[in-house]
């Protein structure tokens, strides 16, 4: 790949002087722009290594693939003079030229606390799946392998330590994490969460008695709201004393001061609210996943996809570590929406390799393949807006596909005990004794997606994939048309390939129904009469104008 070339090539499509800012993440290029219909989106679109373009939260997104976004970052940051940014940096550029919505502000902040901490939370989940798969009984058999090879239960036991601490100290990371994003201390952030985790809370003294009040000693361990509202209240004081202190003290009794009075409000008024209403979104969620049964999932999961493309699936991770901390305590029924994930990823999976049989083209095969490959293995982003929104109806075939298996997922009663890559690995991350099923509706997913999808392809939708292969070609057939009706063969003349801009077949131009055309007022050539509706131009150029009735062109 030629990242210079590419660079110059994106800059080209999107205009130098339309560039706002721009930064990337480990596949894309996120830039703001002034005008996004300034974009030449065909360029772009055709360009063989770009994987594919969208827009979303304020940002134009170039879809260029992992590794090689850096070194085209690099060279568009040298052509274009801009300064090297974060994505933080560029959500803070557009977030000044957004209207606020709360909704969208509060599930963005939910993504920036939990995002960095899910790494800890997938390796102490699929311990803990290695856990189950040790101890379960029946999967090889009445009794479980750990029953059958004694020797290795100290192993198992070492293993359940490991995989319960991420969740049971849950408030420390989530500490660090809050305390970062509300602009506080990370330490004092990760203080707050030690306090409400420390083991001598919930022992043998269940009350302290303050002033004639009992304060419940409670345990905040697997807790997650709780201490994001004290984090944010330390937040505020810890700035507060910043600028009242006098210089000569801050550094010593801001930190005391936010503590303390973070840690007292927490155990008599935020930790018991905040608990009520932590245990109350999961009971809720609980029940509706009970009271919908396979109604509901199946529901959930045709319509996962479109919950992406809108940006509120950012704020499941929340919700899943809520889900996950109650089954490690034991008082839950697992991760369902992960279940749910990784059906709606497979099935547009399987309905970008159904393009990829569809298709004539050579670029959406290249970016069909690779992009498919992804979506199995829980990435998404380049098979949706890379090729199946391309063409709408793999998009929406994809969501019946993942409708039916996340309904069956819901009847076997499959669900998650860790988080992970939601694909068709992602049976890693389930409870042993569903494994079986899950692969089983994983399959039924891809199944039954890729047969919706490629017989609608070959049915309803063939002419656009006919046009592709004729936009595709080289050169045209031209052996059943009289050259002489459209040039003289005494005048000099230049060859030059104009390739055909649909599938159709070739007439005369005196069978137009348009005098301006049939008279051969404005030159020879041939007319094409179309088999289907979607029109190429033959050529690359801009258009310069377009008639008012709409069926003509006039391209530069």
């Amino acid at each position: 790949m030629d990242y210079a070339k590419l660079a110059s090539d994106i800059i080209l499509a999107v205009g130098k002087d339309n560039l706002i800012a721009a930064a990337h993440c480990a596949t894309r290029l996120r830039l703001v722009l002034k005008d996004n219909t300034k974009v030449n989106q065909k360029a772009l679109d055709e360009n063989p290594n770009v994987k594919g373009t969208f827009k979303i939260d304020g940002q134009y997104q170039v879809i260029i693939g992992a590794g090689d976004v850096n070194f085209v970052y690099d060279e568009l940051i040298k052509k274009t003079g801009l300064s090297e940014l974060s994505t933080d940096d560029l959500k803070q550029i557009v977030d000044k030229n957004k209207k606020f919505n709360p909704i969208m502000a509060l599930i963005k902040l939910l993504s920036e606390i939990f995002v960095p901490i899910i790494p800890a939370l997938v390796a102490g989940g699929l311990l803990m799946a290695l856990r189950n798969f040790l101890t379960a009984a029946g999967l090889f058999g009445p009794k479980s392998i750990e029953e059958m090879y004694p020797a290795i239960k100290g192993i198992s036991s070492m293993i359940q330590l490991m995989s319960a601490a991420p969740f049971m100290f849950l408030p420390i990371l989530v500490g660090i994490s809050a305390a970062k994003r509300f602009g506080a201390n990370q330490f004092l952030g990760a203080a707050i969460g030690m306090i409400m985790t420390t083991p001598d809370l919930g022992g043998a003294t269940e009350y302290w008695n303050i002033f004639g009040y009992h304060v419940a000693q409670t345990n905040y361990a697997y807790q997650v709201i709780p201490v994001l509202a004290s984090v944010y209240l330390l937040s505020i004081l810890e700035k507060y004393f910043h600028k009242k202190l006098p210089s000569s003290i801050d550094f010593t009794f801001t930190p005391l001061l936010s503590v303390i009075i973070t840690g007292f409000l927490t155990f008599t008024v935020i930790g018991p609210t905040m608990l009520l209403l932590s245990n109350g979104i999961t009971d809720a969620i609980v029940w509706l996943y009970n009271a919908t049964g396979f109604i509901g999932m199946g529901i959930f999961g045709g319509t996962y996809s479109l919950i992406v493309m809108t940006g509120l699936h950012q704020s499941f991770p929340a919700i899943e570590t809520q889900l996950l901390s109650a089954w490690t305590n034991g008082i839950g029924h697992g991760d369902f929406i992960f279940v749910v994930a990784s059906m709606a990823n497979v099935a547009q999976g399987a309905a970008t390799f159904a393009i990829w049989f569809l298709t004539k083209n050579s670029k959406t095969k290249s970016l069909a393949s690779s992009a498919g490959l992804s979506a199995l293995l829980g990435i998404t982003e380049p098979a949706l807006f890379g090729v199946n929104l391309k063409y709408r109806f793999p998009f929406f075939c994809a969501l019946i596909g993942s409708g039916i298996a996340a309904a069956i997922t819901g009847l076997l009663k499959v669900v998650a005990v860790s988080l992970g890559s939601a694909g068709f690995l992602g049976f890693l991350s389930i409870n042993a004794t569903s494994i079986p099923f899950y692969l089983l509706c994983e399959l039924i997913s891809f199944s039954v997606t890729f047969a919706i999808t490629y017989f609608y392809g070959r049915t309803r939708s063939s002419s656009i994939f006919a046009a592709e292969a004729i936009a595709e070609q080289t050169s045209v057939d031209t052996s059943e048309i009289n050259t002489n009706q459209i040039a003289n063969a005494d005048e000099p003349t230049t060859v030059e390939t104009i390739v055909s801009p649909l599938a159709g077949e070739i007439t005369t131009l005196g069978s137009v129904n348009d005098p301006v055309f049939s008279s051969e007022s404005i030159g020879k050539g041939i007319a094409i009469k179309p088999n289907g509706n979607t029109i190429y131009s033959p050529v690359d150029g801009i258009v310069q104008v377009v008639f008012e009735t709409g069926h003509a062109y006039d391209l530069k």
